[in-house]
């Protein structure tokens, strides 16, 4: 079908109305595609027209001139339950020039699941009076799966928020930057967010979004906070959310779990980046032996064009916390190490460790072991973290010798030192891109985060030195696995130290170009105590050349653990009572500590 202009009517328009639909599913897509071509060719709109509502929701635009070549739109319907049908509307303001035509309309999974005959799997649910079997996840996630609404019966609206009357238990968070709004139909910006919202799929229904044009800046967080839920225990309790993240500057949405209320807690879920112009559906699965509050939090892109919608949030096999209102808090050090205001009550001696939460005594060589002896984690919390990717822009413990030396006397050859610091490809300057990695190595995307020693400050021959904190003991299994990245012509080299008191030795070295592209590295440590390992960056002859490292992993590192238990057939029991898988025996590895694995008597 194509546009045939007969008349220079000013603002006239060609209307294309679809044949009537009773009803889609809910994963019901349409598509088809389209040609828009010419001088003045105008805009075109796709409309939804539902029985019963009198204003038409906007499904798909396009706005003027767009290339000499077929092009495809898909739209998601999702489940609409009323009758409705489309009308195509092309607008034409009086000097009309160009070519608009649409061919090759599609739908795809538009019908309702069909019945079954049983449903006995676990994981099903049996919908009433459609009689289909659905998977047990879409139970209680406000969307109509069944066809007859038997799934979204008998649901704890506690759990469950669509937004259409607030914002029901969830509340804004006061601590962050600006808040989320509640809107219905599209956002303000073309080419950006949501048209609809997921529950109604129409511009009557309402969704919550993140407002990216000014005042707002780059990297401002907005942060929305679930109410608390009881620990989840043997069950587990899962999140289901959609999401809408469409515009060219969408920059991050992210999903935490916390169990103290000043934190963020620890990072379940993120996306990065334009996902199309749909509501995604995702699904979290929860575990934590603490009351917890999920924690939705968007972050605004380096221009407008980057609104980012939330819809249908509902939670399954959770329970919500009943008795206090609010998480425990703590406090923070200057060093940014939370710890409470004041230790607890505590017998401990001048050569243990007190736990902040309980006031148990450990031993000082538990404490920076990669394992967490303590109930609350705090003899592992001032340490080197056991897999670092720096998204959070944080370095997990690790810390530049050199800079707390001059940190006394902050001056201009501070910032001129040759040292590490935290960069991304989509920070990088022009010149910067033939020497610096375009990508980090964990979201392999320019918005990554990295480490890396820039060699446009010092001189040939610096070095720069980055520590983990003392560690205190470690396992016979224990390496450091590494991602690194070496290109450009004047590139220098890069070392992994072992430290301990006085003594420092070499464990691992690589110089010179390594290409455009990330490398894994891997280097054994084994047993240690009271060490550090150390990242050193040697620059080269000139600026041409950065040494980046990303995703550090401690593995197999928490030392070996005495069991009460006697040792199993599968296992040999050391010297010293540890017990060690036979596998590990005269394997060139000093696994049991005392090297009666490697004994030539075995």
């Amino acid at each position: 079908m194509f546009i045939l202009k007969n008349s220079s009517i000013i603002s006239q328009i060609a209307r294309l109305r679809s044949p009537k639909f009773r009803q889609t599913g809910s994963n019901c897509t349409l598509s088809f595609w389209y040609y828009n071509y010419g001088q003045s060719v105008g805009a075109a709109e796709l409309q939804l027209l539902v029985d019963g509502l009198k204003q038409p929701t906007v499904l798909w635009r396009t706005y003027y001139n767009e290339g000499h070549q077929w092009l495809k739109a898909v739209i998601q319907l999702g489940r609409l339950p009323h009758p409705f049908q489309f009308s195509l509307d092309k607008i034409s303001l009086g000097f009309y020039e160009g070519v608009s035509a649409i061919d090759d309309i599609r739908f795809e999974n538009c019908a309702l699941p069909p019945p079954a005959l049983s449903c006995e799997s676990p994981n099903h649910f049996w919908c009433r009076d459609t009689k289909a079997c659905i998977d047990s996840l879409l139970v209680c996630d406000l969307v109509d799966d069944c066809g007859d609404g038997s799934d979204e019966d008998s649901c704890d609206p506690d759990l469950q928020c669509n937004f259409e009357n607030g914002l029901c238990s969830w509340e804004q968070d006061v601590e962050d930057d600006f808040d989320w709004i509640r809107i219905r139909g599209p956002t303000p910006t073309v080419n950006t967010g949501p048209l609809k919202d997921h529950t109604t799929g129409t511009a009557r229904g309402h969704y919550l979004y993140l407002e990216s044009s000014e005042p707002r800046q780059f990297r401002d967080k907005a942060a929305l906070l679930s109410p608390l839920f009881k620990p989840s225990g043997n069950g587990t309790c899962v999140f289901r959310f959609h999401y809408h993240m469409f515009g060219k500057e969408v920059y991050k949405l992210s999903v935490f779990q916390r169990t103290v209320s000043n934190t963020k807690g620890w990072l379940l879920w993120y996306k990065f980046g334009n996902q199309e112009n749909r509501w995604i559906r995702q699904t979290l699965f929860i575990s934590s032996s603490k009351p917890f509050q999920i924690l939705v939090e968007g972050t605004i892109g380096d221009g407008f064009t980057g609104d980012i919608g939330l819809d249908d949030v509902s939670f399954l096999g959770c329970a919500l916390y009943n008795g206090k209102r609010n998480l425990p808090t703590i406090s923070t050090t200057t060093s940014g190490t939370a710890v409470p205001a004041t230790l607890p009550m505590n017998n401990c001696t001048e050569k243990e460790f007190v736990c902040r939460a309980s006031g148990h005594c450990i031993q000082m060589i538990q404490k920076c072991d990669f394992r967490p002896d303590c109930s609350d984690k705090s003899d592992e919390s001032a340490c080197v973290m056991e897999a670092c990717d720096f998204e959070d822009k944080d370095l997990c413990g690790w810390h530049q010798p050199i800079l707390e030396q001059m940190s006394g006397n902050y001056s201009t050859c501070m910032t001129n030192t040759f040292k590490w610091q935290l960069g991304r490809g989509a920070n990088l300057y022009p010149e910067q891109e033939q020497h610096c990695p375009i990508t980090d190595h964990t979201t392999c995307t320019e918005e990554g985060w990295y480490l890396f020693a820039d060699s446009s400050n010092g001189e040939f021959g610096h070095t720069a030195d980055i520590a983990t904190p003392v560690i205190s003991l470690t396992g016979p299994r224990c390496k450091i696995i590494f991602w690194n990245h070496m290109n450009g012509s004047t590139i220098g080299s890069l070392e992994v130290l072992y430290k301990s008191s006085n003594r420092t030795s070499k464990l691992w070295t690589q110089s010179g170009s390594q290409g455009p592209q990330w490398n894994r590295a891997e280097v054994f440590l084994g047993i240690c105590s009271n060490f550090q390992v150390i990242f050193r960056a040697k620059r080269g002859v000139s600026y041409m050349g950065d040494v980046a490292v990303d995703d550090i992993t401690f593995e197999d590192c928490s030392p070996l653990l005495i069991s009460e238990n006697p040792c199993t057939s599968e296992e040999f029991m050391c010297a010293n009572k540890y017990c060690i898988p036979k596998n590990n025996l005269c394997d060139f590895v000093n696994d049991c500590a005392d090297n009666s694995d490697e004994s030539p008597s075995i």
